[in-house]
């Protein structure tokens, strides 16, 4: 998903934005109840929009042409869960973090685990060959118990059921669970990767990427970017965020 905020070369905004949003990728955006677009990015795109003193107007893209729409000047920033690589940096500027993506272990309050070495004698599911089956393997102790399930729904069912106490899972994945059935309540116990997401500038303004640069971390120390991470993932920003 994306947001783009319409700013002039030197950084200084013009009467309204033009935001990018996906609308098939819960929590992060989708199209709510209502009919209108909803999640994580939408909220930081407002929030920045607030900030830089401009109107938003939605600008509907996909995965792929998300970054060209930026090259191009059909949008202004990039607000889509947007990952930071080697060659996207080739060609885009990003901002700093301003929201966690990242696979981790999950479970109810009542089940004390905060290190790796803690799932000793529990019992944790994960998707078979996804990205937290290989993380999990690597550090969980030979007595943990891992049950590995085809697929993403059969792993939140044995979850869900009880047939495992831990799900190791993305944050995604935990915050529907958080959404859909808050009696099993899925808290964060530790991360196993992170990929955080990142607001995309077109290269060559240096003045609009500090102005965002500013919003994030005003946004980081006044608790804003935690109340969206509440709001949406079911869970505050991991320590030192």
């Amino acid at each position: 998903m994306f947001a783009a905020v319409h700013a002039d070369p030197a950084g200084s905004c013009q009467g309204y934005s033009r935001r990018a949003v996906p609308q098939d990728f819960p929590p992060f955006g989708s199209v709510g109840l209502s009919m209108q677009p909803e999640g994580y990015d939408i909220d930081m795109a407002n929030l920045i929009a607030r900030a830089l003193g401009v109107k938003l107007v939605l600008v509907p893209v996909t995965s792929d042409n998300r970054i060209p729409f930026l090259q191009t000047n059909k949008v202004d920033l990039v607000i889509s869960s947007l990952g930071k690589t080697p060659a996207r940096a080739k060609v885009i500027d990003f901002s700093e973090d301003y929201a966690p993506f990242f696979s981790g272990v999950f479970g109810p309050s009542s089940i004390a685990v905060s290190k790796p070495a803690d799932l000793a004698g529990k019992t944790i599911g994960v998707t078979r060959g996804a990205i937290e089956d290989l993380a999990l393997t690597k550090v969980a102790p030979p007595d943990a118990i891992i049950h590995r399930y085809g697929d993403n729904d059969a792993n939140i069912a044995a979850f869900l059921s009880g047939q495992t106490q831990l799900i190791a899972t993305a944050v995604s994945v935990a915050a529907a669970i958080t959404a859909r059935h808050p009696p099993r309540l899925p808290e964060l116990k530790f991360v196993l990767q992170n990929s955080p997401c990142y607001v995309g500038v077109a290269q060559g303004n240096p003045a609009l990427l500090a102005k965002v640069n500013a919003i994030i971390e005003q946004a980081k120390e006044n608790g804003a970017l935690n109340k969206i991470s509440i709001k949406w993932l079911g869970t505050p920003l991991p320590a030192g965020f």
